[in-house]
């Protein structure tokens, strides 16, 4: 979503505002702005990309001030409506959502406040400074003020005539940075890392002031905690593209590593234990009795594929549901349940808005699978497994997802191990497995041409159908995510059985269809499902593997994977779906890394 950065330093802060806010292009906006202390106020603003809000800000220099990346929830992207806003001599930049902005507007409007935004975050900018006409320091002004909000929020403020900056967080997160020369804040690390790498992550209910020898944090209550000071592991060239053409590419051709990275911890392993999921796992999976997955999009795709795991290996009963549906519907809690929510940002909104729904109802027994072990949503739960697979800035998941799997399938295995249900030969299979998985990703990226020059030939559509039968019915579902993410072709996917019941009607010369048909149990029902497709006149692009009985033949074309991998199949055929999304919207030319209307990491519901 939109994103946060801040700085008061004994050096011109205007580089680093504009640096930080081109590694955050990643999270998603569609309008850019930053306020300077001159010692006065001096805002710039624009709708554009920013690289148009450098262009603006050469030849200025400050010593401290705020910068935004806004992704539009209230009132259109415009320059109006970008951040910061102003109110007196102060200004505001924020990320989430105030649910209680139009009683506040209205209590603001009959004070005299003039509104020149359609704007939450002008609601804020706002109450701070009818505030400081009773409460006139500008901290205890936003603690005050914090405490009437209701929502999600990460805000930071400046004013004219006091070099700091002021700054809250309730539901989106927000960061400080420690350097000699100064004090930094951003809502990523990855936004910091060229003036530190010492951190200091703030929590829900933190207010926090920046200034060029120190900082405080300060509770809603008064009290002052003490957060730890945490030194980042992100590279710093993480966020360079280096041979690449688009962050989605590199991202999709560090899978391997990424798989290596997380699966280091199982690297010399002779068994499979349940500590790798935390110190009370074994207590919290012994006597599991079913297991819940919360998770959203791509995400929600990897819980799915989880299921057919869990319940195959371990003989557990599994259900998936969306984060965001699952906390407004009347459910039957069990405390006896592992509930596993799963967010490659741990700041998902919806999802951490679930996992403390579940909590409430007296789940105790708690797992987050989270790339990111610093986030809200590790803080929240008993368990954590990080996903390691490094930042990822395209706004499409590729290594996120593959690295869940890999981590949902050691939860199925070690599960199915604390059921007595894995035999250690099996066992054995499956560490082999899991090890030699980067290097069956490799090989499956070596097949780049063939699938670019198959994107050639269908970018030209307007629709397609993607179908999958069992566990890989959610890889088709993934797949279809990504081409409409990037490429803005309409895409569905469906179980390859109930093609005849529906979405059969829709298959002629125009609609491509796309199948994911590995050489397994239910393949022989899948080319039944085909040939209706080529009965109609559709055109079949086929996924197959090396030994898969699929011959092409006039309108259809297969690509063969290097070899079968049994229940890890689905790592190998998502990333092949992930090459094609990606080559598609090459040819239509659409903005791959930075797709329209979506965000990166969604921490507003």
């Amino acid at each position: 979503m939109c994103g946060i950065v801040a700085a008061v330093a004994d050096r011109n802060i205007v580089p680093v505002l504009i640096e930080g806010l081109r590694r955050l292009e990643y999270r998603g906006y569609d309008s850019a702005g930053l306020a300077l202390l001159l010692p006065q106020l001096k805002c710039l603003r624009s709708i554009g990309r920013v690289a148009d809000l450098a262009v603006q800000s050469e030849g200025q220099a400050a010593g401290a001030g705020i910068a935004h990346t806004r992704w539009a929830t209230h009132g259109v992207p415009s320059e109006r409506n970008a951040h910061p806003h102003v109110s007196g001599g102060l200004a505001v930049v924020h990320n989430g959502i105030v649910e209680n902005f139009a009683a506040i507007r209205r209590s603001l409007m009959a004070e005299g406040y003039v509104f020149a935004s359609e704007t939450d975050t002008e609601t804020i900018a706002h109450l701070i400074n009818h505030t400081l006409k009773s409460t006139p320091d500008l901290f205890d002004a936003v603690r005050s003020v914090t405490a009437q909000l209701v929502g999600a929020y990460a805000i930071a403020v400046v004013k004219e005539g006091e070099p700091r900056v002021v700054l809250a967080r309730h539901g989106a997160p927000l960061l400080l940075g420690i350097a000699k020369d100064g004090h930094y804040a951003a809502s990523d690390a990855s936004a910091l890392l060229p003036v530190t790498r010492s951190m200091v992550y703030m929590e829900d209910g933190d207010i926090s002031e920046i200034r060029r020898d120190g900082y405080r944090i300060v509770r809603q209550d008064g009290s002052m905690p003490q957060r730890p000071t945490h030194e980042s592991s992100l590279a710093d060239d993480a966020v360079e593209l280096g041979q690449y053409r688009h962050y989605m590419q590199k991202e999709i051709f560090e899978q391997p590593q990424a798989l290596a990275n997380t699966l280091e911890l199982i690297g010399g392993a002779k068994s499979l234990s349940p500590h790798l999921f935390g110190a009370t796992a074994p207590e919290m999976f012994g006597d599991a009795e079913s297991v819940l997955i919360l998770a959203c999009g791509t995400s929600y795709h990897a819980g799915l594929v989880a299921r057919y795991w869990i319940e195959q290996l371990a003989g557990i009963p599994c259900t998936v549901e969306v984060a965001s549906e699952y906390r407004y519907r009347v459910s039957v809690p069990n405390p006896q349940q592992l509930v596993v929510a799963i967010s490659q940002s741990g700041e998902t909104a919806d999802t951490l808005s679930a996992i403390k729904h579940a909590k409430s109802l007296g789940h105790g027994r708690t797992l987050a699978i989270c790339n990111v072990a610093e986030s809200a949503l590790v803080r929240e739960v008993a368990l954590r497994f990080l996903t390691r697979a490094g930042l990822e800035i395209g706004v499409a998941s590729t290594k996120a997802f593959t690295t869940q799997l890999a981590a949902l399938f050691l939860l199925a295995a070690t599960l199915a191990r604390q059921a007595g249900r894995l035999p250690v030969a099996v066992e054995d299979e499956h560490l082999v497995a899991l090890r030699h998985l980067p290097v069956a990703v490799g090989k499956v990226l070596a097949l780049e041409p063939q699938i670019e020059a198959w994107a050639q030939r269908f970018a030209a559509k307007q629709h397609a159908l993607f179908l999958g039968r069992g566990l890989h019915y959610p890889i088709a579902l993934e797949g279809a995510l990504k081409l409409k993410e990037i490429s803005y072709i309409h895409a569905e996917a469906y179980p390859a059985g109930e093609l005849k019941h529906g979405p059969l009607a829709l298959v002629d010369k125009d609609m491509p269809v796309i199948s994911v048909a590995p050489n397994d149990a239910l393949l022989e029902k899948l080319k039944s499902n085909l040939q209706e497709v080529q009965a109609r006149g559709g055109e079949l692009y086929v996924f197959a593997d090396a030994d898969s009985e699929v011959a092409e033949s006039a309108g259809v074309h297969v690509l063969r994977l290097p070899e079968h991998y049994g229940l890890l199949s689905p790592v190998l055929h998502v990333v092949a779906l992930q090459l094609l999304a990606y080559h598609v919207a090459l040819v239509k030319g659409t903005d791959v890394d930075k797709p329209r209307n979506l965000a990166k990491s969604v921490t507003v519901e």
